[in-house]
């Protein structure tokens, strides 16, 4: 018998999720996507900014295919959370160090093919423009040979805003850039190569939030 901590249980659980709340929540925020032709066939790392809990979410459920999101170890040890978030492809990543587990793990992911969605700022960050950036994206990257798809999202900072009590229901759009390829950076120091792809990742996810904002 499958038992519920079984991976076969989990993606069972988690494809069925796709098919039926994933789709609930994309028509209830009317999330739209732009900018999905620079998804590539094979592994990739989706790298978004981070202003609300829907963000990974929503992105979770509009991606034309399954994506694995490292998710703050802390939801693991949360009743119930814990328990979803072990089951929707998610993998847990320490803060404040760097987590070589985390890192081993989604570049075991992209190598195999898989998208996996990381925040380079690291928490939510709701103030005007974007927070400061850890290099776990480019690490990844860098180690897997794997493309950066930049991602920009629009709205769901209107979702739940501070001081409200209640869900809103905004539109909410995702905009997918061009895809930044690691091996443009290979004639730069390991140092170096890790700078130089944050400040860019972070350019390109700016650049992506106005196009959702304009769409």
């Amino acid at each position: 018998m499958t038992g519920p901590a079984s991976p076969s249980y989990r993606w069972t659980l988690a494809r069925f999720l796709r098919v039926t709340v994933a789709k609930l929540l994309v028509l209830l925020f009317r999330v739209r996507a732009i900018g999905l032709e620079n998804l590539p066939d094979g592994g990739a790392i989706l790298a978004g900014n981070h202003q609300s809990y829907a963000d990974p979410v929503l992105l979770w459920c509009k991606t034309p295919r399954p994506a694995h999101f490292m998710a703050k170890a802390e939801l693991w040890e949360v009743p119930i959370v814990g328990w979803v978030v072990a089951r929707v492809w998610a993998f847990p990543v320490r803060r404040g160090a760097a987590d070589r587990e985390a890192i081993r793990t989604a570049v075991e992911l992209v190598q195999e093919g898989e998208l996996v969605g990381v925040f380079p700022e690291g928490t939510r960050h709701q103030a005007e423009g974007l927070g400061e950036a850890h290099g776990g994206a480019a690490f990844v990257a860098m180690r897997s040979g794997a493309p950066i798809v930049p991602v920009g999202i629009a709205g769901t900072d209107r979702i739940m805003p501070e001081g409200k009590r209640f869900i809103r229901f905004p539109r909410v759009t995702m905009s997918f850039g061009a895809p930044l390829y690691p091996s443009h950076y290979d004639h730069l120091g390991r140092k170096d190569r890790v700078t130089m792809m944050t400040g860019e990742i972070m350019r390109r996810i700016a650049a992506q939030i106005e196009t959702a904002k304009e769409a």
